[in-house]
């Protein structure tokens, strides 16, 4: 049997319909670029995030990279981030001209607040936490901690749209949320694209601006920046899939609790608590034999991820970075992504708990 990580083709015939007709409708219209669609599209995101705007944009790095610019994060200055996460989040902040630091994360693979707090010095201007794995971080320990320290905190909602941390959703958190729609996001475009949301005014204006080349009336340039705006077939895709985003996020969460029933014994399970709502953009475990057990898998017609091997400050472009990732570095090398994504038959499922399984225990402590 063959289990891919993720299947991103449109096998859905009424989704391929409605996919279809949405992108004959913004041919027929013409407006390829910021057409009707996008403004429809950031009213509902809002709505989703508890925010009063949204700004679309090309891309989640746009998304980072812009609200940070947004903020006035730049030279001279430095922003603490997790270890764990795509390069993407340390990019946006370097293209800023700002320094990213690199704090250490939790059992919960996401970024520790008591990290965090150590590496803040008088130079530290912002916080960017990432919802890891589809699960909400402490964002509401670390908005106080940047409340505290007189410091921004910006959530990279980007795995974990749909997701809550009490009565609070993913995008809710921070001065604003950045957040990407990249087909491989639970709440993906068919292509790329992006978004920022926020409460502030001012800000909201700040990001219109910049995401338009630093142009006000797209023709006076008032500081430099890039084309950060989304296509409009995108947006069209993005309004056809929020539709039957809850059927698709209780498919992961059924698919995540069979796992954690049947897989208890086997392999250490991500952490589930009663006030994290998790979307489960991956399902991922930790297993003392991580790289036989992936192999295992593998010959077996099971794709997996390592995500990632190399934390960011050790990717050569951060070689030397401040920080602390002590944890993050044993962590790193336990972790095993398997499939979870909504198309996953139970036959399949079952097929992959029972050649984990027969696998034997490798839980880590």
């Amino acid at each position: 049997m063959k289990v891919p990580f993720l299947d991103l083709r449109v096998t859905d015939q009424d989704e391929r319909r409605e996919l279809l007709d949405a992108y004959a409708r913004v041919l027929d219209h013409g407006r390829l670029v910021m057409g009707p669609e996008v403004e429809e599209l950031e009213n509902k995101i809002a709505d989703d995030c508890h925010r009063r705007f949204c700004i679309s944009v090309g891309s989640g790095t746009d998304a980072v990279y812009l609200g940070l610019r947004a903020l006035g994060i730049g030279p001279g200055q430095e922003v603490i981030t997790t270890s764990l996460s795509w390069i993407a989040t340390a990019n946006a902040i370097a293209l800023t001209g700002a320094t990213p630091v690199f704090a250490d994360i939790g059992n919960d693979l996401n970024i520790s607040a008591e990290s965090v707090e150590g590496l803040i010095t008088n130079n530290t201007a912002a916080i960017v936490s990432v919802n890891y794995t589809g699960r909400v971080a402490d964002n509401d320990v670390l908005e106080r901690v940047a409340m505290d320290h007189g410091l921004v905190l910006v959530e990279d909602a980007s795995q974990s749209y749909g997701a809550r941390l009490d009565e609070r959703p993913s995008g809710a958190f921070g001065a604003l949320s950045a957040m990407s729609h990249n087909p491989m996001k639970v709440f993906g475009a068919t292509g790329e694209a992006g978004s920022v949301v926020v409460d502030d005014p001012a800000l909201a204006e700040k990001l219109i601006e910049l995401r338009y080349n630093g142009t006000i009336g797209r023709e006076t340039c008032v500081v430099p920046s890039l084309n950060g705006r989304m296509d409009t077939v995108q947006a069209a895709a993005l309004l056809i899939r929020r539709s039957g985003l809850p059927q698709l996020l209780e498919a992961r969460r059924k698919n995540a609790a069979f796992y954690t029933q049947v897989l208890q014994e086997f392999v250490t399970l991500p952490a589930i608590d009663e006030r994290h709502k998790d979307v489960f953009y991956t399902f991922t475990i930790r297993s003392s034999q991580r790289d036989n057990l992936r192999s295992h898998l593998e010959e077996r017609g099971i794709e997996t991820k390592i995500q990632h091997p190399l934390l960011m400050p050790q990717q050569p472009a951060y070689t030397g970075s401040r920080g602390s990732w002590v944890q993050a570095e044993q962590l790193v090398n336990q972790v095993l992504c398997i499939p979870v994504h909504e198309k996953l038959t139970q036959e399949q499922l079952e097929y992959v708990a029972d050649s984990i399984a027969a696998f034997g225990d490798t839980r880590v402590s």
